[in-house]
C-alpha cells in the first residue's frame, strides 16, 4: 500500500459541505484517497457519521465531523474554526451544500428565495471568507465551488436555485481574479442532472404533479444529456479531485461543465 506522505494530497487539509451523502460524501472520499485530511460539514449528524465511517474503513485516518448548516453565517464560522482547531489550516474547500426546491416563479415566495440564496451562494461565500487566509498564508489553496448547468443557462420552476447558481460563478470569476498571483485557484464544476436525492426528490415532485411514471420523468430528464443518462458522482469527485491537484495550477476561474456535451460554453 502506498504510504501517506506518497498521497499527492498528504499535506493538505480540505473542507468539504454537503458531506454527508451524495457528491459531498464521493469528493470527500476522493481527496481522502489522495492523502487529504478531511473535515466533513453538514446539518444531519447521522449522514456525516455514515459518511466518516466509510472513509475510515477505506484506510483514512484523519477525518473529521462537524455539523452545521451553511446558511447561518455564525454557526459556519464557528463550525470552520473547530474543523481547523482538529485538522489544521484548510487549504482545500469544496462549496457542495446546496438545495433545489421546485416551484413556478410567483409561487416563490421571498422566503425560499431568502434560504436558497443563504445556503447556495452566501453559503459559500461566507466560508470561503473564512478558510482562504489560511490558503494565502500557505501561498496554495483550491477553492471548488459546486454550481451547475443551472447556472449557466435558464431552468423553468428553479428561479431562485438558478440565479443563486449564476452568482456562484460570478463569485467564482471574481474572487479567482483576485487570487490569480497567490497560490489559489478558484474553480467551479457544473454538473448536468446527477444522480444524486436532489435529482430523486425532482423525479418524485415530476411524477406526482404529472402523473408520470417515475422511469418517464427520468426519461425526460436525461433527454436533456446527449448521452442519454444522469451524471455518476464519482465523475464529479474525480474532477475535484484534479483541480485541487498540482497538475491544475493554471486553472482557474473556470466553469466545467460535466453534462455530457448538454452545454458547450
Amino acid at each position: 500500500m502506498q504510504s501517506i506522505a506518497a498521497l499527492p494530497l498528504h499535506s493538505r487539509h480540505a473542507v468539504v459541505t454537503g458531506a454527508g451523502r451524495g457528491m459531498g460524501a464521493c469528493i470527500a472520499a476522493a481527496l481522502a484517497r489522495r492523502g487529504a485530511a478531511v473535515s466533513l460539514l453538514g446539518r444531519t449528524a447521522a449522514t456525516l457519521a455514515d459518511s466518516a465511517e466509510r472513509l475510515r474503513s477505506a484506510g483514512a485516518e484523519r477525518v473529521h465531523v462537524q455539523v452545521a448548516d451553511v446558511g447561518d453565517e455564525a454557526v459556519l464560522t464557528q463550525a470552520l474554526a473547530a474543523c481547523r482547531a482538529a485538522l489544521g489550516p484548510v487549504t482545500i474547500l469544496v462549496n457542495n451544500a446546496g438545495i433545489a426546491p421546485s416551484a413556478p416563479f410567483l409561487k416563490s415566495d421571498a422566503a425560499l428565495w431568502q434560504r436558497v440564496l443563504d445556503v447556495d451562494l452566501l453559503g459559500a461565500v461566507h466560508a470561503t471568507r473564512a478558510t482562504l487566509p489560511d490558503m494565502l498564508a500557505a501561498q496554495w489553496g483550491r477553492v471548488v465551488n459546486i454550481a451547475s448547468t443551472a447556472g449557466l443557462t435558464g431552468m423553468a420552476y428553479v428561479s431562485a436555485y438558478c440565479a443563486a447558481k449564476h452568482a456562484l460563478i460570478g463569485f467564482t470569476r471574481a474572487l479567482a481574479m483576485e487570487t490569480a498571483r497567490k497560490g489559489v485557484t478558484v474553480n467551479a464544476v457544473c454538473p448536468g442532472y446527477t444522480d444524486t436525492d436532489i435529482v430523486g426528490d425532482a423525479l418524485a415532485n415530476i411524477a406526482a404533479k404529472t402523473g408520470r411514471s417515475r422511469d418517464e420523468a427520468l426519461a425526460s430528464l436525461v433527454a436533456h444529456n446527449p448521452q442519454g443518462r444522469l451524471v455518476d458522482p464519482e465523475e464529479v469527485a474525480e474532477t475535484v479531485a484534479w483541480l485541487c491537484s498540482d497538475a491544475a495550477i493554471s486553472v482557474t476561474g473556470q466553469s466545467i461543465v460535466l453534462a455530457g456535451g448538454e452545454l458547450m460554453p
